[in-house]
C-alpha cells in the first residue's frame, strides 16, 4: 500500500463533522470520503448546528470552513480543542488571506488531497521533511 492508501485509511469508520455553506464540499467528495469508510456528521452549515453536533454526538475530527455568512468559526475551534478533537481549516478562494494566515486545505476529491487532510486530523506522528 502507498502512502496515500494508508493515509486514506486513516479516515475509516472516523465519524467526520464538515462545517461548511455548501460551497467547497460537492457531493463527490462526500461520496469520495463515505467510500472509504467515512461516518459523516449531519450537515452543519453554522457555528450553532456544529456546537450542538459536538456536544451530543461522537465526533472524531472536523473539517472547518473559516467564514460562514459573516462570523468566523473560531468559537466552534475552541469547543473542539476542549474536547481534545483534532480540526483542520478549509480555505477556499476568495478565503486566500486567511489560508496564508492560519493553514488549511483546499478540500478536493483527489485522493493525494483527502490523504493530506487525512494525515492532518489522524496521524499521531508527523511526517518528517
Amino acid at each position: 500500500m502507498d502512502n496515500t492508501s494508508d493515509s486514506l485509511g486513516l479516515l475509516n469508520g472516523k465519524h467526520l463533522l464538515i462545517v461548511e455553506e455548501g460551497f467547497f464540499a460537492a457531493d463527490e467528495i462526500r461520496v469520495a470520503l463515505c467510500g472509504l469508510g467515512t461516518i459523516l456528521m449531519p450537515p452543519a452549515p453554522s457555528v450553532e448546528s456544529g456546537m450542538a453536533i459536538i456536544d451530543r454526538q461522537r465526533v472524531d475530527g472536523a473539517i472547518l470552513d473559516i467564514r460562514l455568512d459573516e462570523t468566523t468559526v473560531f468559537r466552534l475551534v475552541e469547543r473542539l480543542q476542549e474536547y481534545g478533537i483534532p480540526f483542520v481549516f478549509v480555505a477556499t478562494p476568495p478565503h486566500d488571506l486567511a489560508r496564508e494566515r492560519y493553514g488549511g486545505y483546499v478540500l478536493s476529491d483527489n485522493p493525494d488531497e483527502l490523504g493530506d487532510i487525512a494525515r492532518a486530523l489522524f496521524d499521531p506522528v508527523p511526517a518528517a521533511h
